[in-house]
């Protein structure tokens, strides 16, 4: 059976549940509640497991804090054996409208420093990464009070439709690969 690492980035605690920058936990919850999942509570992370047409997923949110992820993934990547072209790494992109969905298969860290650290720890820019539009609808300065602020009721109405293509995009990426999802999902 193969095995894929699919990690949601954010930060822990619950002043931060309902904010921009973890959108990597939303994702996961999302897919979670539809599958009727639970995450339980283990080394560097809360961890789901899930079983799709001969897929084994293990959902990863790591809690070590957004700047610190990398640690978590590399230490789950060991314990589950699990290859570098099986990880995808959900995290939020200022760079992308809000609700767009990109996946890559390599480049920059983007300013991201959850990026920048799973970059460091894997030594590598060639991992494939989810990025979910979160916009750049704030003024000069403000940029961390609104990647860590909450959801707009606006962007709030819109949210739970691109959590459903979201869902969508992961199991697309472990039946289909990587080529293939990218050209069907990305720019939605």
């Amino acid at each position: 059976m193969k095995k894929y690492l699919i990690v949601g980035l954010g930060n822990i605690g619950s002043d931060y549940v309902n904010t921009r920058h973890n959108i990597g936990f939303k994702v996961l919850d999302h897919l979670a509640k539809q599958e009727d999942l639970n995450f339980e509570t283990r080394k560097l992370g809360d961890v789901a497991e899930y079983k799709f047409k001969g897929r084994q997923f293990i959902l990863l949110k790591p809690n070590t804090y957004m700047n610190l992820s990398g640690k978590a993934i590399v230490y789950w990547m060991a314990k589950e054996n699990i290859p570098l072209e099986n990880v995808l790494v959900i995290t939020d992109d200022l760079n992308l409208p809000f609700g767009t969905i990109r996946l890559k298969t390599k480049g920059s860290a983007g300013g991201h420093n959850g990026l920048k650290d799973t970059q460091d720890k894997l030594q590598t820019t060639n991992y494939n990464r989810f990025r979910f539009g979160i916009s750049n609808a704030f003024s000069k300065g403000r940029q961390v009070d609104y990647v860590l602020g909450e959801w707009t009721p606006e962007e709030n109405a819109k949210l739970g439709e691109r959590l459903d293509k979201s869902v969508e995009l992961i199991k697309s990426f472990a039946m289909a690969g990587v080529n293939i999802t990218m050209n069907t999902f990305n720019g939605q």
